[in-house]
């Protein structure tokens, strides 16, 4: 089986601070995130077009705060990221185009059933009470219920793929190290889907989104369900955690137009015994 790889000591990114704290200030963290969609080979297009759609931020990776009202059992917190997270249905068009899109380039809906993807993406925040634009430019990785193993001790190399590329990005919290044993890439997916409502758990129990509504669906997948078994073998199915993987971010603050201001961090990779670091360089806006 393959091992988390994460970095023992390095820093948080130097945008974290205020970007958690302006999209903490949102009535609801409501972002629009870009993925690639293959064009039709006989279409006169580039090979991918864009798409759009809202999502809702869930924070960031292995740092899921406590819920009273999440039932699942969380993780101790043992490692500290950068890495914006989402929840969506592998059913959505965006989840195949995280696989298709990737360095893989997945060809077939069944490649994309489990963990992996690592598509290229943006995500971008307007704070209106800030006057401040957040975009976040990088690659998203997709946790499935297959993330830990197939319980014979074999991953994919979808599996695998997550667990090197986001492994990198997470540092060992001081202090933690003897809590690492403890904590598990399911029961971080496990907490994700028990941090939703029940009425958002059984959103993946719904008919398939995007198809046509020819006739009623089965009894088991209809609208407006609720789920509170945190084990809903349909639900979990469906169920996905997303993980952005930012190389660069742009902060854009237009608060005052007489001191605008445009800020653009990157991500540089380090060598094969470097931790990687930020840059930081100021823009007219």
């Amino acid at each position: 089986m393959s091992t988390t790889t994460h970095t023992r000591s390095s820093p948080p990114a130097p945008w974290r601070s205020l970007f958690e704290s302006h999209v903490s200030s949102l009535d609801s963290p409501e972002f629009v995130f870009t993925s690639l969609h293959r064009s039709p080979s006989s279409a006169s297009l580039p090979q991918y077009v864009p798409r759009l759609r809202y999502c809702i931020y869930r924070g960031m990776f292995a740092q899921l705060p406590p819920n009273k009202h999440n039932p699942a059992l969380l993780n101790p917190i043992v490692y500290d990221t950068d890495l914006p997270t989402f929840t969506t249905d592998v059913r959505m068009q965006k989840v195949g185009e995280l696989f298709g899109s990737s360095a893989g380039k997945a060809e077939s809906e069944e490649q994309s059933k489990g963990s992996g993807g690592g598509g290229p993406c943006e995500a971008v925040w307007w704070v209106k009470e800030k006057g401040t634009q957040w975009r976040i430019k990088g690659h998203a990785f997709v946790i499935g219920r297959d993330i830990d193993g197939d319980g014979e001790g074999k991953e994919s190399s979808g599996v695998r793929t997550v667990k090197s590329e986001v492994g990198a990005r997470m540092r060992m919290v001081e202090g933690m190290e003897e809590k690492e044993g403890e904590w598990s890439w399911n029961r971080e997916l496990t907490a994700h889907f028990g941090n939703c409502s029940p009425g958002m758990r059984g959103s993946w129990k719904n008919p398939p989104p995007g198809t046509p509504k020819k006739g009623d669906p089965d009894a088991e997948h209809q609208l407006g369900q609720k789920v509170t078994d945190l084990d809903d073998p349909i639900a979990r199915e469906n169920f996905r955690v997303v993980i952005i993987r930012p190389d660069e971010v742009e902060q854009l603050d237009i608060s005052d137009p007489a001191t605008a201001m445009r800020i653009k961090y990157t991500f540089v990779e380090g060598g094969r015994d470097s931790k990687g670091q930020w840059t930081t360089e100021e823009l007219w806006p």
